[in-house]
């Protein structure tokens, strides 16, 4: 079969599909016009004929490749194996790149160009390309008449340039599947260079060394220490060593890298030079490790605040209360972090739901394509990266269609039993949590006891309260639905929250009802909300460190420390190392972990005149918020002290810091904690 490389991902992208595809879906997912599709349709049917399927196209509904399953595996498995293949530019690149990284050698331009099928010129123009992406990866793309093409640079680079374009172009069936003899060329030559071969008996060795001491790593974390010790053996064993480096002649021994290196030489029967043992120790050392004095995670409070931008962008696009959403919140926070990680390092980032995700939310999908762009402004997010958060916020588009309970009502019709029925079919479909627990008359309505039923539902006038019914048709059209939603959310079940937190005793202790398996989380916050306090310190201050020496007096005498003096050094040492103010609120997180501090402890000081920092320009902040961990800190307290944190970027919070009073602060961190606390149930 001779197929262009369009003509192959149309095919693949039907043989993908069990249902019909419209042109405009299979446009958008290949990135060409509607027109061009509908094209290169009508030069695929005498291909699928011959292949003996059909290329249905239904009209208003789409396009349906048809035939039976043996003929349709028969069709995947040759346009797997097809030779007469036009590459892509992208894919051109990507062959281009891995065969200068095999080679040791230079290569010469007509050897790409046979290879690929295309003229000396375009191979030229593809390098021009390669360029860029070569100097990120600390490479030099040699160009010289009559020398060829070659890649210089340190092999340690080379290695890292493999891992990333494994990372960007393999998924996990092509890396962990089955090896598959049909696959493209482009496919092998990559598993080739990542070290798939050698996939198994590293995974073997990580495996044994389990016992030495491999830290639990998430599967991200982990996929990648495989793959990249993979490509390490791939190039050994293509005699491709790596140099030791000055830094790496005294590396840490460890039982764990004896261990690695022991159950590697063994299952893959290479040797491991001084220099490869040096660079996989590099590989097996935890990166990313917080300072020792340390209390909470340093980006924390920055991904925070990029996360409440965009919500607050989408709530001012959509008047949807996203904000109220700690689900949300939290999901978009854990999201971010790995997704502006894979940004700023220039991966590719794959979303196979897209078409179908801009199908079905396009709406959802425009407006946060338009908040991503007024908010992530230090990073192009693409499309894909898109799609990903129109699910976070898909989600609690649904999650807040949702009651937390069931609502009792009752219906008035005046117009007769059908209508009263027509009236209960519409609201079981539009909002089934409505249990209907009765139905009345209109002089009936006023005499049923108030707490028998949650609202009435009338398709008249009543001599009622307003907040006790609520008039629609019988026909129950979707604006009235939705008036009817929030009518429950925004006055039904308003009381059930405002009854709630007038049970809570004390205001900022535990809830009596809390599940056992978070009580450890209650105690925390129990102990840190008793213990908080407001201080005023009013006497000016002629530096930093004098100023944190005065809150660490009232730490001591608190009996969280025995000695203001280390404690405050060690405040001033975190200042130094990147700035504890948070722009824009007049405030600033102090938060240190030391063997000095007892106890947790959460404490607000409040100053006459503006902190002194190390700059020209007054600071602006007068309230400081100073946190005190133990170097032996317990998991739930932690998260406690980082969930407070959070909270700084609140508008409310950073109203309260500033004007509020001690009471005031503990209730409004006692609520917000028992929402904390109430996802905690939720999650599991």
């Amino acid at each position: 079969m001779k197929l262009t490389h369009r003509h192959r991902q149309i095919l693949e992208l039907l043989l993908g599909r069990s249902e019909e595809v419209t042109a405009g879906e299979i446009a958008a997912e290949i990135n060409v016009s509607t027109r061009t599709v509908h094209r290169e349709l009508a030069e695929l049917e005498d291909a699928a004929r011959e292949a003996g399927v059909t290329l249905l196209k239904k009209s208003g509904r789409g396009i349906l490749l048809q035939g039976d399953a043996e003929r349709l595996q028969t069709l995947r498995r040759s346009l797997r194996a097809s030779s007469a293949v036009e590459y892509s530019a992208e894919e051109r690149r990507l062959l281009i790149a891995c065969s200068l990284l095999r080679e040791a050698e230079p290569v010469k331009l007509f050897a790409l160009a046979h290879e690929l099928g295309v003229t000396v010129p375009t191979v030229t123009s593809d390098l021009d390309e390669l360029e860029e992406p070569v100097k990120q990866a600390g490479l030099i793309l040699v160009r010289r008449r009559g020398y060829g093409v070659g890649l210089n640079g340190a092999e340690a680079n080379m290695r890292r340039m493999i891992w990333r374009l494994a990372d960007n172009f393999l998924d996990e069936s092509d890396l962990f599947g089955k090896a598959d003899p049909a696959a493209r060329p482009l496919t092998k030559r990559l598993l080739e260079l990542a070290g798939k071969p050698f996939f198994a008996q590293v995974e073997e060795a990580l495996w044994k060394a389990e016992d030495a001491g491999l830290s639990a790593l998430s599967e991200h974390a982990y996929t990648e220490l495989l793959i990249r010790i993979a490509i390490a053996a791939a190039r050994i064993g293509l005699g491709r060593p790596i140099e030791l480096r000055p830094e790496q002649q005294s590396f840490r021994q460890s039982e764990l890298l004896t261990a690695v290196m022991a159950h590697l030489a063994e299952a893959t029967g290479l040797s491991f030079s001084t220099a490869e043992t040096a660079y996989i120790a590099g590989l097996l050392e935890p990166r990313g490790q917080p300072h020792p004095n340390q209390l909470l995670p340093e980006e924390e409070l920055g991904y925070m605040e990029l996360v409440w931008r965009l919500v607050r962008a989408m709530e001012a696009r959509t008047g949807v209360p996203y904000s109220e959403d700690r689900l949300l919140r939290d999901g978009l926070l854990s999201h971010l972090e790995s997704a502006l990680d894979r940004l700023r390092a220039g991966a590719i980032i794959r979303n196979p739901l897209l078409a179908q995700i801009r199908k079905d939310y396009e709406p959802l999908y425009n407006e946060l394509r338009a908040a991503a762009d007024e908010t992530l402004t230090a990073y192009r997010v693409p499309e894909e990266e898109i799609g990903y958060l129109v699910m976070h916020f898909g989600a609690s588009l649904e999650r807040q269609k949702l009651f937390p309970r069931n609502v009792r009502a009752v219906l008035v019709c005046t117009s007769g039993l059908g209508t009263s029925r027509m009236l209960a079919v519409r609201l079981t479909k539009e909002l089934p949590q409505v249990e209907i627990v009765g139905h009345a008359s209109w002089f009936e309505a006023a005499r049923i006891p108030e707490e028998a039923y949650d609202l009435i539902i009338s398709t008249v006038e009543l001599p009622l309260g307003d907040e006790r019914y609520i008039k629609l048709s019988p026909l129950l059209t979707g604006e009235e639905a939705e008036r009817l939603r929030l009518f429950i959310q925004n006055v039904t079940l308003r009381n059930d929250e405002l009854g709630r937190r007038e049970q809570t005793v004390p205001v900022y202790g535990p809830r009596a009802d809390l599940q056992k398996r978070i009580q450890a989380y209650v105690a925390e916050i129990v102990h840190i909300l008793d213990q908080f306090r407001v201080y005023r310190l009013d006497q000016p201050f002629e530096g930093l460190l004098e100023t944190l020496e005065a809150m660490c007096g009232f730490a001591r005498r608190a009996g969280v420390i025995a000695d203001e003096a280390p404690v405050a050094r060690l405040l001033l040492q975190r200042e130094r190392q990147s700035s504890q103010v948070i722009p824009d609120t007049g405030l600033a997180l102090f938060h240190v972990r030391s063997e000095l501090v007892r106890v947790p402890s959460l404490s607000l000081y409040r100053l006459e005149r503006d902190l002194v920092l190390d700059q020209v320009l007054p600071s602006g902040v007068r309230q400081v918020l100073l946190m005190l961990g133990p170097r032996e800190l317990a998991k739930e307290s932690l998260e406690v002290l980082s969930e407070i944190s959070s909270y700084l970027l609140v508008p409310r919070m950073i109203e309260l810091l500033r004007d509020g009073g001690e009471q005031e602060i503990k209730e409004y961190l006692s609520q917000e904690l028992e929402q904390f606390l109430e996802t905690k149930k939720q999650n599991g």
